[in-house]
């Protein structure tokens, strides 16, 4: 099939060796900054691009490490290099703006040329805003740029400097304002743990994630590239193959196609990220815990049905294997699915206005998304105003140079054109919650449980994995004299008694049929109870295949384990109460005050019906993008012994931080964001 260039092109500025399709970008979302003007001089040739390898990853990467000061970020260079030309801010304005096939960018006193980065921006061409005048009204408000990594990268770009007649007293150009683009983002709900604020990344706590089968509308989690676009009519446009547009409002989709609902989990790629960072080695992009995904039914028009009635004949395509669906959000984000997927009568694939019996919302694609049951959710595009019918994949940065995976080995060297973009969705599992001794009898799905449905179901602190950070999660009686001067026995009690809940899921439809737990460290397994939630008449399945997560349970006893010689808490931790709701949480310094103790480690993994299983470690399937992260999760708990509150004594049962041998270095700095993303409030915007 000959190549065809879709009507919805643009002009490329990336000197590419052929022409490379993709969607429009609404240039006009963020308003032009006000630049002085001064006498112009001739433009300079950009600079040879020594370093797009590296970019390709630079936004991802920016969420991983140190941001700088403002002091940091504002420095001048004191001392210009004098091979470099000066340039004045008119003739940077008017030759080197937005339509320039030579973008040019200013940040303090210093000229770049940014042609050479357009291609590894993953915000797309929403870069060109700034084209013709500073980055550092931006930079304010996408602070995840404030990173010494990009400067070192951008540094690669200079070609000279503001004149200094163009400069103020302080040696800077005259400051500009821009609008803040996330001014109207929508107010999340203060439970959710934040990531990133500007774009917004969060997810549920633990203590949330899994409470229901449908996660609710306000605890589904949250992956923004950008800011949420302002409300419009909603209008789709859908493009075929030979260039012919046919447009749909939202009203007209849902009065002339049959409503349907599908059942199906949303699973971000970087789920468990911090985990493999953890067990493995650093890893770029945010730090998810177990929260990346979430599950809903949502409700819509099949893709196929509104593809016929557009005019594509599904049974006469030739080489369909070869061609794809392209998703257009409006925000600039674009990824696409392969045409089979899209067509398949058992695909599923939706066009969604609904979610969870209610009106999308803005966060999750209002007034219209995409949901692609079983394929990592970056392919189901929210905020939809455009889908192609092509013969080749997206060629947005989320489609391209994103969402994949590669060897442990090729860190900073990966060919991005050799591998595929992820899909279907590996198996995968977690531990959500754990119970330990009295506080067993405080699950409501145990036998005379007494947490309700509208409870906190573990643990006092809002947590995103409790592998990650210190937790109490129960407490064991033992009797004491009123002194509270009984020694600690040896050994925890026998047949202690745990109960552990959690989720499992695989894409492509796969259904969950069995999910073992070891409670020793592996040397031992069980198989856990799966939650038949579809057979539920309050949560029924929707879809011609298991989209949808599985819930599990498990209540086993726990292996006797030694304990340590009683020596004296530290003042902060012998204030801790005794109650299952309270816990040591935070205090993540004091846990190295303690004296050694003996603990075991909580294990799951997951099968599907394919007997596809998640591997043992994250070393051998360790990636630099952190990418499908699905190994053995892992929770290490460890008992304390305590007198407690008015001589109460007994054991108290934390959850402790969980370590790859020779890897708590890398993951230090992980470690402290997640224990700061975990005590965060969320603030609601």
């Amino acid at each position: 099939m000959a190549t065809r260039i879709p009507r919805i092109a643009i002009t490329s500025l990336l000197h590419h060796s052929r022409p490379r399709r993709g969607p429009p970008i609404n240039l006009r979302l963020l308003p032009r900054p006000l630049h002085t003007t001064s006498p112009s001089h001739h433009p300079k040739p950009p600079p040879k691009a020594s370093h797009l390898a590296s970019l390709l990853l630079t936004t991802s990467l920016l969420l991983t490490l140190p941001l700088l000061s403002k002091s940091e970020t504002s420095s001048l260079d004191p001392s210009p290099s004098p091979s470099l030309p000066l340039y004045h801010l008119s003739e940077i304005h008017q030759s080197h703006g937005p339509t320039s096939p030579e973008p040019w960018v200013t940040l303090n006193n210093k000229v770049y040329n940014i042609t050479s980065w357009l291609p590894a921006h993953p915000g797309g061409d929403v870069i060109l805003r700034a084209a013709g005048g500073s980055l550092e009204p931006y930079w304010e408000i996408f602070t995840i740029h404030n990173s010494p990594h990009v400067r070192e990268i951008l540094e690669e770009y200079l070609i000279g400097y503001i004149h200094p007649s163009d400069l103020g007293p302080d040696g800077k150009p005259p400051a500009t304002s821009i609008e803040d683009p996330f001014v109207n983002d929508p107010v999340r709900d203060k439970r959710l743990i934040t990531h990133t604020y500007k774009p917004r990344n969060a997810e549920p706590p633990n203590q949330e994630l899994d409470k229901g089968f449908y996660t609710e509308n306000g605890m589904f989690y949250v992956r923004h590239h950008m800011w949420v676009p302002e409300e419009d009519g909603g209008e789709l446009v859908v493009e075929l193959p030979d260039g012919e547009e046919r447009r749909y409002t939202i009203g007209e989709l849902k009065k002339r196609f049959k409503t349907e609902r599908v059942t199906a989990t949303l699973q971000c790629s970087g789920n468990r990220r911090n985990d493999m960072t953890r067990h493995a080695g650093k890893t770029n992009g945010l730090q998810w815990g177990v929260g990346a995904i979430s599950n809903a039914v949502w409700e819509g028009v099949k893709l196929k049905d509104l593809l016929r009635d557009a005019g594509l004949e599904l049974e006469q395509q030739e080489n369909e294997k070869d061609m794809h669906a392209w998703f257009v959000g409006r925000e600039a984000y674009s990824a696409s699915i392969p045409l089979p997927k899209a067509t398949d009568q058992n695909g599923d694939v939706l066009l969604a206005w609904g979610m969870n019996g209610e009106t999308l919302p803005r966060d999750h694609g209002f007034p219209l998304r995409v949901v692609v049951p079983g394929n990592v959710a970056a392919r189901s595009v929210k905020w939809l105003s455009r889908i192609v019918i092509s013969d080749e994949e997206a060629t947005s940065q989320w489609q391209r140079r994103d969402y994949k995976s590669f060897g442990p080995n090729e860190g900073g060297k990966e060919d991005w054109d050799k591998a595929p973009s992820i899909q279907e969705m590996p198996v995968t599992s977690a531990i959500t919650g754990v119970w330990v001794g009295e506080c067993v009898k405080k699950v409501s799905w145990m036998p005379g449980g007494g947490i309700g449905s509208g409870e906190r179901v573990n643990g006092g602190g809002r947590t995103i994995d409790m592998a990650a950070t210190p937790q109490k999660v129960g407490f064991t009686p033992k009797p004491t004299s009123s002194d509270g001067n009984t020694p600690c026995p040896e050994t925890t009690p026998d047949k202690e008694p745990i109960a552990l809940q959690g989720y499992a899921y695989s894409g492509g439809g796969r259904k969950i049929t069995r999910v073992d737990v070891s409670l020793d460290g592996g040397a031992t397994w069980d198989q856990a109870q799966l939650v038949d939630d579809c057979s539920n008449p309050a949560t029924p399945c929707y879809g011609n295949k298991s989209w949808g997560w599985t819930r599990w349970r498990y209540n086993g006893t726990l292996p006797v384990l030694s304990l340590p010689p009683t020596v004296p808490l530290p003042p902060a931790l012998a204030k801790v109460g005794q109650g299952c709701e309270d816990g040591f949480g935070r205090s993540v310094s004091l846990m190295g005050q303690l004296p050694k103790k003996q603990c075991t480690t909580l294990i799951v993994k997951a099968t599907d019906e394919s007997y596809n299983t998640q591997p043992e470690s994250h070393k051998g399937i360790y990636n630099v993008r952190g990418n499908l992260a699905t190994a053995w999760h892992r929770v290490k708990i460890c008992p304390e012994c305590t007198k407690g509150n008015g001589g109460k004594g007994g054991l108290v049962w934390n959850t402790g931080e969980t370590y790859g041998c020779g890897f708590r270095k890398e993951a230090e700095e992980v470690r402290e964001g997640m224990r700061a993303a975990s005590e965060s409030t969320g603030n609601g915007k």
